[in-house]
């Protein structure tokens, strides 16, 4: 934050002085002498802050792009080293030590493999279902950035057409002040006027061609990867695991849950029992007696 202030601090004072030093330009060149920054502060205070616009959108669109070249990449979202980690440990049964992988690594493959993991011992569903969710929610920053460009190719040309419209009253004064008299200050306005739009324009064309570029590429990078972690976790016992517990803390143990009944432990029966109602040789907890096949309450 106070890296922030201290650069609008220091971009205000720049532009207060392009915005309100327009005022005081003075036209003493014709207009084929003219540099671009002269024929912008020519048009007053409204021009130059819709230049600042223009200029501002593509900064933003530079830098998308710059950033979402960087990562829709196969091997961004999933390093192939991550996923031999991943397929290496799983296969062991690992899976708590998967889980601290994941932690550890901010790729987005990591980040939705483990939220699937935390829903391991709720069967395979919730597993599939976790990573179609923590993959839509791990995606959306991508997505973001994405819809930002195809808004800078909207509003880009409507600046300009807002500083057309501005650059053409001008024009529309001239021409009613001084007629015809004067074609250098008419050829000015309509000079700014040509630049306005196509400034729009050459933002514009840009942004809508990376818009769609990077949501196909987008739709494929991630796509690749979410299906690479559905075949990980396709072949994992679920019915073994039921009740495991992975995540903080847990080092993979087992919680079952309140109906989940207990294997029955194989003990080796006692055979120094006897029936109460005929006196025969019996097992603990045995019923009926299998020689006079009365039930028997062992609970008693």
């Amino acid at each position: 934050m106070q890296k922030t202030n201290s650069t609008l601090r220091r971009i205000l004072p720049v532009l207060l002085v392009l915005v309100f030093g327009s005022l005081s330009f003075a036209a003493d060149k014709p207009p084929d002498q003219m540099s671009i920054i002269e024929t912008i502060l020519h048009g007053g205070p409204l021009i130059v802050m819709i230049w600042i616009c223009i200029l501002g959108t593509s900064m933003v669109l530079v830098t998308f792009s710059i950033q979402l070249f960087m990562t829709l990449r196969a091997e961004n979202l999933a390093p192939k080293a991550l996923l031999e980690s991943f397929i290496s440990t799983v296969h062991a049964g690992n899976y708590q030590e998967t889980w601290e992988t994941c932690k550890a690594n901010k790729a987005y493959a990591a980040r939705v493999l483990q939220g699937a993991l935390e829903r391991l011992g709720r069967g395979q569903d919730a597993v599939q279902g976790a990573l179609i969710e923590y993959g839509l929610r791990e995606s959306q920053p991508i997505k973001t950035k994405i819809s930002y460009i195809s808004v800078i190719g909207v509003i880009a040309p409507m600046i300009g057409l807002l500083g057309t419209v501005i650059g053409m009253m001008g024009a529309f004064a001239v021409l009613g002040s001084s007629g015809v008299a004067d074609p250098r200050g008419l050829a000015l306005r309509i000079g700014e006027v040509l630049m306005a739009t196509a400034s729009g324009l050459f933002i514009a064309i840009p942004a809508f061609i990376f818009y769609y570029y990077f949501r196909n590429l987008s739709t494929i990078v991630v796509g690749l990867t979410d299906d690479k972690l559905q075949h990980l976790v396709a072949d994992i016992p679920y019915e073994e695991l039921h009740g495991i517990q992975i995540g903080e803390g847990s080092e993979g143990s087992f919680a079952p849950s309140a109906g989940q009944t207990r294997a029955p432990q194989n003990l080796e029966p006692a055979a120094d029992s006897n029936c109460p109602v005929c006196n025969g040789a019996i097992s603990v907890g045995e019923t009926p007696c299998p020689h006079c096949n009365s039930a028997i309450d062992w609970g008693t």
